[in-house]
């Protein structure tokens, strides 16, 4: 289907590329139907742009990339939520929404409620973690910066210009990195 979105224009978008909120996302819960755009760009960033209203996305990044030792734990609820019937299995994603300042690097992640997609029936859901440890406002642009100066620095630089563009992502098959216990 032909999506147009305020911030990436009209993508094309494959009916099993949707994610489906039940109950929307914390203050967004009229927004049920999202999807996941790769901006094309060497940010890392994501975008998770919504169907029901054209002019919201959501930066967003698996906070694995600047914290290594993240981790989500999840409810028994949360799980039959999901859909999710074993922990073990790689179809659990995770993602934690940005807030991008026009000071960029000022820039914070929220650890404390990610979103959790289950990528074999495309469901997802923003929990909110129990765990004290997280923040709502966890500053990670230097963390991020470093892995993006990294990468740059091990990828091939090449003369031509890129023509890039921005594109929903399918989920099927991407593994995530945050591990996912039951509660």
């Amino acid at each position: 289907m032909k999506v147009t979105t305020s911030r990436f224009g009209v993508l094309d978008v494959a009916e099993n590329d949707i994610i489906k909120f039940e109950d929307g996302l914390l203050g967004f819960e009229a927004m049920k139907r999202f999807f996941i755009v790769d901006p094309a760009d060497d940010t890392l960033i994501l975008w998770m742009q919504s169907l029901d209203s054209p002019e919201v996305a959501f930066p967003v990044l698996e906070p694995k990339i600047f914290k290594s030792d993240y981790k989500v734990h999840l409810s028994g609820n949360e799980l039959r939520c999901l859909k999710i019937e074993n922990t073990k299995n790689k179809d659990t994603l995770v993602y934690c929404i940005l807030t991008i300042p026009d000071d960029v690097s000022k820039m914070t992640a929220n650890l404390k409620a990610p979103i959790v997609v289950n990528t074999a029936s495309q469901t997802g859901r923003q929990v909110v973690l129990q765990e004290n440890e997280y923040s709502v406002k966890y500053s990670m642009y230097k963390e991020l910066l470093t892995v993006i100066m990294s990468s740059a620095g091990n990828a091939r630089v090449s003369a031509e210009p890129s023509n890039s563009i921005a594109m929903p992502l399918s989920l099927r098959g991407t593994i995530s990195k945050v591990e996912v216990f039951a509660l």
